[in-house]
């Protein structure tokens, strides 16, 4: 492929990574759906292909192109967001070490590391990463990750990658970013400072809520390689046919969080001026603690959206009340979607330090026609 460094974003999300098959000329890559490869000897492996686990080239096209738009040095295809997770936990702690983990996040990373890595021995404090002072006083001699999500899930916190980044340098420590809400058309983490990028593909980078995955991109050849490894040595990689669907859609991220970005500010804006709405969650408004932040690191504020009605009965009630806001868990593809966190996506969440305000409701805002979503929301919170 035709490449200089001067390519912008949209030319790299559809041609990186994706050069036309040599066999036809084909323009899309194929789905190379197939276990093993003929060797060209014993150890003589063609183009690098000996067993689909270990690299499939339909899955090196989609690594390729996601290392290029986040701008690193080895992309890395999974089966889904938390398998990527697991993959850099296993990969670069050891029982005995501890992790910081924002005190606002995904309900399954929090599981992750409540359930699983802490019974393995990996101790983590979860700390509000808006707050410097805090996180700093957090570290510990045997810190090795400090784990951020940025804008965070649900409450759409905004943490500073270029700083936090500082921090866990000079502990010696790595700064692993989910940059799954942003997505790196709206920020590069790794330009920031960050090592290492983890994506749920299934959200914005996939885009049409048909296929489910995972992906890190990190900075530095080394780390790439243990993380390769421990993709390798446990499995859970992409297939190529959801590879190949996720490729597809990552062509038009671009377009689609340009709509994203322009249908959340509508709502937002309905939103702060609606009667039945307590506080709206977002970091386009300039109220909101993290505006300077993010729009200093971001180059739109996104597409979800998070308001508090001021009693959990009607959260409910409007949740259920949507039409073309389908109640679902799930973000980011083109339908918008509208969820309740705390008995949804962050119910594992409940009791514990990340347990999330049970009037909240979370927005995954679609790219349909703006005036349409708006009427759907203004009939639900006259029915809440």
């Amino acid at each position: 492929m035709y490449k200089d460094a001067h390519q912008g974003f949209d030319t790299l999300a559809i041609h990186a990574g994706q050069e036309p098959d040599p066999a036809t000329g084909a323009v899309v890559p194929p789905i190379y759906q197939v276990s093993t490869y003929k060797q060209d000897g014993i150890g003589g492996l063609r183009g690098g292909y000996e067993y689909s686990r270990s690299a499939n080239p339909t899955r090196t096209s989609l690594e390729v192109c996601l290392a290029e738009l986040e701008g690193g040095v080895r992309g890395l295809a999974f089966a889904s967001g938390l398998a990527a997770e697991d993959a850099v936990l296993r990969a670069l702690c050891r029982p005995g070490d501890h992790v910081i983990i924002p005190g606002d996040a995904y309900g399954g990373t929090y599981r992750l590391f409540a359930k699983v890595a802490e019974p393995w021995g990996l101790a983590y404090d979860p700390v509000p990463l808006g707050e410097i002072d805090a996180v700093r006083a957090a570290v510990r001699p045997n810190t090795k990750i400090i784990w951020v999500e940025t804008p965070t899930n649900p409450l759409l916190g905004i943490a500073d990658i270029a700083v936090l980044a500082t921090i866990a340098h000079e502990a010696g420590a790595l700064l692993v970013v989910d940059n799954t809400f942003a997505s790196p058309y709206l920020q590069r983490p790794l330009a920031l400072g960050a090592d290492i990028v983890v994506h749920s593909t299934t959200k914005y980078i996939g885009g049409h809520s048909d296929v489910v995955g995972g992906a890190l991109v990190a900075a530095d050849a080394e780390v790439g390689e243990r993380l390769a490894f421990h993709q390798n040595a446990m499995g859970a990689v992409a297939g190529p046919f959801d590879a190949w669907l996720t490729l597809r859609g990552v062509k038009t991220l671009g377009v689609r969080m340009d709509r994203h970005c322009s249908n959340a500010a509508a709502v937002v804006d309905m939103l702060t001026r609606h009667q039945a709405v307590r506080q709206v969650l977002y970091p386009g408004l300039p109220e909101h603690p993290g505006h300077g932040v993010a729009a200093k690191q971001m180059r739109g504020f996104g597409g979800m959206v998070s308001f508090r009605t001021g009693s959990e009965d009607a959260a409910v009630r409007v949740c259920e009340a949507t039409k073309l806001f389908i109640l679902g868990e799930s973000l980011g593809g083109v339908e918008s979607l509208i969820e309740h966190p705390g008995r949804m996506t962050h119910a594992s969440a409940a009791g514990s330090p990340l347990e999330v305000p049970a009037d909240l409701v979370r927005l995954s805002v679609g790219i349909e026609d703006a005036d349409d979503l708006l009427r759907d929301l203004e009939r639900a919170l006259a029915a809440a």
